[in-house]
């Protein structure tokens, strides 16, 4: 037999990993150099902050380990009394100022994540109600959200944060405050998810194949979560990016002001407020280094949301 009328091999299928590889998502990151610089960048810091007790060469909280003779020692200079060298310096109480970034990241980063996901699954339940029910419950989830919306995001966490921490007894608001920092800033967050969540469900209640789901007996809530939903999360993936980096600046912010994360579970923005107090005195580097870490943090966190709102976004292909 001749090789013209051998039998030619069947193709390889590409593996499933290479199918993610060469999707059009994945290809836009690759060639999206500013989403991939700041991809890695979030991973970095998110890593370091998950494994801070790792990393960090100090625990900046526990007073066993300080010594107050390494206080307001400059970076990379040798401490005049004990000689110990700080790759950041250190604060006024001796702590290692990389240490307690680590260390801060870890809260700033868990009340941003767990505050969007509040603010998340509150707005896209009740947006998926408004749209899809409509008359009334839309009317009075839509007027309550236009209320919302008249004031600014800071203030109605610092009200939410007021009245809840002034409801939980005092014995236990050092260690609640963290969680009541999460519900300020989740509950002031939800708006809009749920404005997004409504318009994108008021479209794709009218579609052929929720009409289907309809005629062969599915029940609402089932056609919401199994049928509406997946086709309503692109924008909320967008919004959820975006609302990170703005959820950590709000808790940065309230830290800032003093009424968000306790001195004993110290964040950025609490961080920053401590050295704030040494800035014109000299100390510079107390205040410096976790504003810049902030900074980085939730520029790279705006910068890759920009990037995934692109990519989603089917106008643009």
């Amino acid at each position: 037999m001749s090789d013209s009328t051998a039998k030619q091999p069947e193709p390889v299928a590409p593996s499933r990993l290479r199918k993610v590889w060469e999707s059009d998502f994945v290809y836009s990151f690759r060639h999206a150099p500013v989403a991939v610089v700041a991809a890695s960048m979030v991973t970095l810091m998110v890593l370091s902050a998950l494994f801070a007790p790792l990393i960090a060469p100090h625990n900046p909280f526990d007073p066993a380990t300080l010594n107050l003779m390494n206080g307001f020692t400059p970076p990379m200079e040798p401490n005049a009394f004990t000689g110990e060298v700080f790759l950041l310096g250190t604060d006024d109480q001796g702590r290692d100022v990389f240490s307690t970034i680590l260390y801060g990241m870890r809260i700033s980063l868990f009340v941003g994540f767990a505050a969007v996901t509040l603010a998340m699954v509150l707005g896209v339940t009740l947006g998926l109600l408004a749209g899809y029910i409509g008359g009334w419950t839309e009317t009075i989830i839509m007027r309550i959200a236009d209320m919302q919306l008249t004031f600014p995001a800071i203030l109605v966490a610092m009200l939410i944060f007021g009245i809840a921490k002034g409801i939980t007894p005092p014995e236990y608001r050092n260690d609640m405050a963290i969680w009541v920092l999460i519900l300020a800033i989740g509950l002031s967050d939800w708006v809009q998810f749920a404005r997004v969540v409504r318009g994108a469900t008021m479209v794709e209640k009218n579609r052929e194949y929720v009409q289907a789901a309809r005629l062969i007996g599915r029940r609402p809530v089932s056609i919401m979560v199994r049928h509406i939903l997946p086709n309503v999360l692109n924008p909320v993936l967008v919004i959820a990016t975006i609302s990170l980096a703005l959820a950590i600046i709000a808790e940065a912010t309230l830290s800032f002001l003093g009424v968000g994360a306790p001195p004993t579970q110290p964040s950025l923005g609490t961080l920053i407020r401590i050295g704030q107090g040494f800035l014109f005195s000299g100390e510079w580097w107390i205040l410096f280094f976790p504003a810049c870490t902030l900074l980085v943090l939730a520029l790279s966190v705006n910068l890759l949301g920009d990037w995934l709102r692109d990519a989603l976004n089917p106008r643009l292909k």
